[in-house]
C-alpha cells in the first residue's frame, strides 16, 4: 500500500488564537486582600440552590494588584466529591493572564475540615502554578455561613 505525503501547504489546520477582552476597567474591579475578602466575594456568587447540595469547585483569577479578573467554575461533582482537572484550572488562569489565583470548593455536608484528597490537590496546583509562575493564593472550603482557608491555617 502506497502512503501518499501531502506538503504543507495542502494540510488543514486550526488557527489558535489567543485573546483577552475584559468587560469591566481595571479600576471597578473588587480587590481581594484577605480570605474573608473572597469568601465574601464567593458568597454572592455561588448558586445558593446547589451550595449543599452537590460540591464545586471554582476559582478567583487576580491580576498583580489582586483585582478580580474573573470567577470561573472548573468542575460540579457529586454530593461528597469533585474531580478537578489542573489542566483546566490553568488553561483558564493563563486564558485570563492572571498573575495569581484562589481556589474554592465547598462541602455540601457543612464540614469545614478539609480531607485528604483536598490536601492533595491543592498541594499538586500550587505545585503547578510554581511552575507556571501563577501564585495560588488560598485555598478556600465554603459553607452557606463559614469558611475554611488553607493559607489562614498554615496549609499551603
Amino acid at each position: 500500500m502506497e502512503i501518499q505525503e501531502r506538503s504543507l501547504n495542502e494540510m488543514e489546520v486550526a488557527e489558535v488564537k489567543i485573546s483577552y477582552q475584559p468587560k469591566v476597567k481595571a479600576c471597578n474591579r473588587p480587590k481581594v486582600g484577605s480570605s474573608k475578602d473572597a469568601f465574601h466575594l464567593l458568597a454572592r456568587l455561588w448558586d445558593v440552590e446547589t451550595l449543599e447540595f452537590v460540591e464545586s469547585f471554582k476559582i478567583i483569577l487576580l491580576n498583580r494588584a489582586n483585582r478580580v479578573l474573573g470567577v470561573s467554575q472548573i468542575g460540579v461533582g457529586g454530593t461528597s466529591a469533585v474531580i478537578v482537572d489542573p489542566k483546566l484550572v490553568f488553561v483558564t488562569a493563563l486564558k485570563a493572564n492572571a498573575h495569581s489565583m484562589i481556589l474554592a470548593h465547598n462541602h455540601p455536608s457543612g464540614e469545614l475540615i478539609p480531607s485528604e484528597p483536598d490536601r492533595k490537590i491543592t498541594r499538586k496546583l500550587v505545585e503547578i502554578g510554581r511552575i507556571l509562575d501563577i501564585a495560588i493564593l488560598d485555598h478556600l472550603i465554603v459553607t452557606p455561613d463559614s469558611y475554611f482557608s488553607f493559607a489562614d491555617e498554615g496549609e499551603l
